[in-house]
């Protein structure tokens, strides 16, 4: 049996494996044997009667924490299972905090120990209080825009509320101070508190490094998808022209719906300590990538069929979910699928790419079968 995300085998203890043992109770749990090796061979411990006491003590006076240590024999050889419970709260070892993934262990550091310590205080960024902001930081247009959608999704039983009542019942304001999410929703500008808040447009010619033109766009994440489809449409889709007798009709080379969903799915699962949203265009594709990355529970597959929704910004997903912007079922990338597919178009690639997620449109199936066969 290979090691996987919840066993770890090991030749002899060392106290280092201390780290394993916090990285399994900082993720779901797990198991480490002490006396197999890398093969699943047992090869078994000589001085398994001192590290029956040690392991126990030394788990104990270094994480904080209790583990079942059992003892096993199998042909004459002894090997050590050490079984470890996931913790609700965040486990350090030496003032360092691990994680497990996969079969390996993380040391958790920068932003993604600030995400960490956040989910084991049942806290999430979006939900955190932005201290510096004030109301007169806030849009108010961008509140009655809010009001106008949500109006039609009837999801929302306070709209004749003033504006700092509908924060407060959009569990926005905390103590009288704005989260985070009440910035990147309704600030009039996001990137004053966030830096990276915006989104980035380049058009690409026959390589990346061929930059033909950029736009940086900027505004609340209510403005920031409608701005975008805007100046795409205005600027790069170069429209095909045809009539239905006397009538002309535009069509546009990507569904503007599966565009839109796209670019709705960054706003709200990215990573916003990370860099800005990318929409790179080519010839033949566009590619809409956001840093961050899948939750555990989901896959790539999962994503082209029905799945549960894990949104990594629960607050700026649940607004955007009362305004009837998105549905919380999480069928976004089935949306996006069904728009191509009804437009003409091939399937869309959601793949993982550059420590991000990116969606690519392609405009024709010899396009797309082309692009795969190139590792990005």
């Amino acid at each position: 049996m290979p090691e996987k995300q919840d066993t770890e085998w090991k030749v002899a203890w060392r106290d280092e494996y201390l780290k394993w043992i916090c990285g399994f109770a900082n993720a779901n749990g797990g198991t480490i044997y002490i006396g197999i090796d890398d093969e699943g061979n047992i090869v078994g411990v000589e001085d398994y009667k001192r590290l029956m006491d040690d392991i126990p003590n030394k788990i104990q006076n270094y994480l904080g924490i209790l583990c079942d240590v059992n003892l096993h024999e199998n042909s004459e050889k002894y090997y050590i299972e050490i079984n470890v419970k996931p913790y609700d709260i965040a486990i350090s070892y030496r003032g360092k905090y691990h994680y497990r993934s996969g079969s390996t262990k993380q040391e958790l550091k920068g932003t993604t120990l600030n995400e960490f310590l956040l989910k084991k205080a049942g806290k999430t960024w979006d939900d955190t209080i932005e201290p510096n902001a004030t109301f007169a930081d806030i849009d108010e247009n961008s509140i009655q825009f809010f009001i106008k959608e949500a109006v039609k999704t009837q999801r929302l039983p306070f709209l004749k509320s003033d504006n700092t009542q509908i924060l407060e019942n959009l569990r926005l304001i905390e103590n009288g101070k704005f989260k985070r999410a009440s910035v990147l929703l309704f600030g009039k500008e996001p990137c004053k508190f966030f830096i990276n808040a915006y989104a980035k447009i380049g058009k690409f010619g026959i390589s990346d490094d061929d930059l033909q033109s950029q736009e940086i766009v900027e505004g609340n994440i209510f403005q920031l998808a409608d701005q975008i489809i805007e100046i795409l449409d205005k600027k790069y889709f170069i429209k095909t022209i045809s009539y239905e007798g006397l009538h002309r009709v535009e069509t546009t080379p990507y569904p503007f719906e599966a565009i839109r969903e796209a670019l709705i799915n960054a706003i709200i699962h990215r990573n916003y300590f990370g860099p800005p949203i990318q929409i790179s265009l080519y010839d033949d594709k566009i590619i809409i990538w956001n840093v961050g990355k899948l939750p555990e529970q989901i896959t790539i597959d999962d994503l082209k069929r029905k799945h549960a929704s894990y949104p990594k910004n629960p607050r700026l997903a649940d607004v955007f979910f009362k305004g009837g912007l998105i549905e919380a079922w999480g069928r976004g990338t089935l949306k996006i699928i069904n728009e191509c597919n009804k437009f003409g178009l091939p399937e869309p690639s959601i793949e993982l790419m550059n420590g991000g997620i990116a969606v690519i449109f392609y405009k024709n199936e010899e396009t797309k079968d082309d692009l795969e066969t190139i590792p990005f």
